[in-house]
């Protein structure tokens, strides 16, 4: 079994490869992995499964069926079915078809952490095939307890629970929220969704009239301010906002220089740069529990009414593909806001299968397979390039306290 005694004083990172397992920021030794693990959320695939996904999703924390069912009217509205399981598959496939071209005989392994196929799955398929060094995508590129650390705690759990945490052994790649196969399919929407407002939008001033939201999960308060190390110093909002802020601004400024050079463009030369704001959505929760804010409807209503906005571009930040948060809560919800206001606005897209996001996925995996040094990995923020494993004490859940956790230091 474990040696749990070297697990819970930090000197061993939790079925980890030996190359990770002394737990450095940034492995710089050769692994060769066995396989990929795509790690996702998970969603409900017909109106039966609704309230037993759900249920999966807040277990332990005793919401009755009654309450659950006001969320389940947002997968109700779209068959019961949510997208997010097929956008896996399609990412599956993608990801395939890149090492596939690029040579690479590794196999794509995929699991849920709320519904089937499920991690329990995964881990069970690469125990009879074989594969005993895996290497985890999880589809959340920023740092906080749901978008990460949530994944490393279930990694340990169903290795354990399987009985194969002395067979498995799991390395995640980075968080990748500032690698630039995640930022460019933004930075392309913002660009296009600019034009796009000049053109359907007469006499637009871009400075004064337009204002880009770029948008993201709300989390507890008390999670973002324990998202990230402690020595970071990213203050109340964490790493979770820090780095959500970086990623914007490197976007919109990305975004308006490649707008400056197309020619019918070219009048904006020395126009400031649209106003941006980070917003949030989809919060759940009691009221009485602080989450990130402000909510982009709140934002819409309390601060853009009234003054000289004409026009809203709505860009999904925080998400790596179409599922429900975005289709609901942006395409729905934000979008009928900003026409009720009488904003012109469109949502641009998020990465789901473009080029550049499938291909530094696998750039990322083969980071680790070679090992490459810290200096020479891509990233567009100060911040990054995050850590291959996580610091001890990083995205603590306050409510429900540190349970093991594989990839990462033990607190």
């Amino acid at each position: 079994m474990t040696d749990t005694s070297k697990i819970t004083n930090g000197q061993l990172v939790i079925a980890a490869t030996p190359a990770a397992a002394d737990g450095p920021e940034h492995v710089e030794t050769p692994v060769a992995y066995d396989a990929i693990l795509l790690a996702g959320f998970g969603g409900p695939e017909g109106q039966d499964d609704v309230i037993p996904f759900l249920r999966n999703v807040t277990r332990g924390r005793g919401i009755p069926d009654e309450r659950l069912e006001e969320v389940a009217h947002h997968y109700r509205h779209f068959g019961g079915v949510s997208p997010i399981n097929a956008q896996n598959r399609a990412l599956k496939a993608a990801l395939e078809a890149e090492l596939a071209a690029r040579g690479i005989d590794m196999p794509v392994l995929w699991g849920n952490r709320n519904w089937a196929p499920y991690l329990e799955d995964a881990f069970t398929e690469a125990a009879e095939k074989g594969h005993t060094k895996l290497i985890a995508i999880a589809t959340s590129a920023y740092s906080s307890f749901s978008s990460c650390r949530q994944y490393r705690e279930d990694y340990a759990r169903v290795l354990d629970a399987t009985g194969l945490i002395d067979t498995i052994q799991v390395d995640k790649v980075r968080q990748f929220f500032d690698h630039p196969g995640f930022v460019r399919p933004f930075v392309d929407g913002v660009r296009d969704g600019i034009a796009r407002a000049i053109a359907e939008n007469d006499g637009l001033d871009v400075a004064n009239e337009l204002q880009i939201l770029f948008s993201t999960h709300s989390i507890p308060s008390t999670d973002a301010a324990k998202s990230g190390p402690d020595f970071r110093g990213f203050g109340d909002g964490g790493a979770y906002a820090a780095q959500h802020e970086a990623v914007a601004q490197v976007v919109l400024d990305q975004a308006w220089a490649e707008l400056l050079e197309q020619p019918e463009h070219a009048h904006l030369q020395g126009t400031t740069k649209p106003a941006w704001k980070l917003v949030y959505q989809s919060r759940s929760g009691p009221p009485t529990q602080p989450w990130l804010e402000p909510d982009i409807n709140d934002y819409m209503n309390e601060e853009l009414k009234g003054g000289p906005t004409r026009a809203v571009l709505i860009v999904p930040l925080g998400f790596v593909s179409d599922h429900m948060e975005v289709m609901w809560d942006l395409d729905e919800e934000a979008t009928e806001t900003a026409e009720e206001l009488g904003f012109w606005s469109i949502r641009t897209q998020t990465p789901g299968v473009d080029p550049a996001y499938v291909t530094g996925l696998v750039d990322l995996v083969l980071e680790r397979v070679n090992g490459t040094p810290t200096a020479e990995r891509p990233h567009m923020t100060d911040i990054g390039p995050w850590y291959d494993v996580c610091r001890p004490g990083c995205c603590e859940n306050e409510r429900a306290g540190f349970k093991p956790a594989a990839a990462g230091l033990a607190p």
